[in-house]
């Protein structure tokens, strides 16, 4: 009887080990996991911040590069409206006087006209060259084709219209008539 106590009592021994070691086990588990679940939420906000770091890197860069455009080309709106005035200008010297008033009237408007002329260029407006080069879509416009045998094919012949272009900006293509 001894023998069936002793066996008895060894076997709750046994089932409270047991039992006691699955609880130890979970707990040794939650903890490896509530670690590894924190390492990933901090790998997490690091990813996070470096991407933000560089979005506002290249929102700073972008922000640099639009105020140095701006500054770059801050006379384009003005220079835009003047053109027509310099094509007023080059049309009315153009015209032929016999007399001596119509003479020096043009001898003045020449004189308003260059002084124009130098003030735009200050500011970055350059004339598009066109008569005796080769057609360039980037800053001719062909409104005219013609057959000459004497220049090679896609050279441009006559300009019709004058282009202009503000440092690297194109503000107005020439208008030109292309040889075939």
């Amino acid at each position: 009887m001894s023998e069936i106590k002793d066996e008895k009592l060894e076997e709750q021994e046994v089932q409270e080990n047991t039992s006691d070691e699955p609880e130890q086990v979970e707990e040794v588990v939650e903890e490896v996991d509530e670690l590894t679940l924190a390492k990933q939420q901090v790998e997490e906000e690091q990813d996070k911040l470096i991407r933000l770091r560089a979005d506002f890197e290249n929102y700073k860069r972008r922000v640099q590069l639009d105020k140095a455009s701006d500054h770059k080309y801050r006379a384009q709106s003005v220079l835009m409206d003047i053109l027509p005035v310099l094509d007023n200008f080059e049309r009315a010297l153009a015209v032929e006087t016999t007399s001596e008033e119509a003479t020096s009237l043009v001898k003045g408007v020449d004189m308003v006209y260059r002084t124009l002329l130098e003030a735009v260029k200050k500011e970055g407006l350059e004339q598009i060259e066109a008569e005796g080069v080769a057609f360039d879509p980037n800053f001719h416009q062909a409104v005219m084709q013609e057959q000459d045998d004497s220049k090679e094919s896609g050279i441009v012949l006559q300009e019709l219209q004058k282009g202009y272009k503000l440092k690297d900006r194109v503000l107005r293509p020439s208008m030109v008539k292309v040889n075939e």
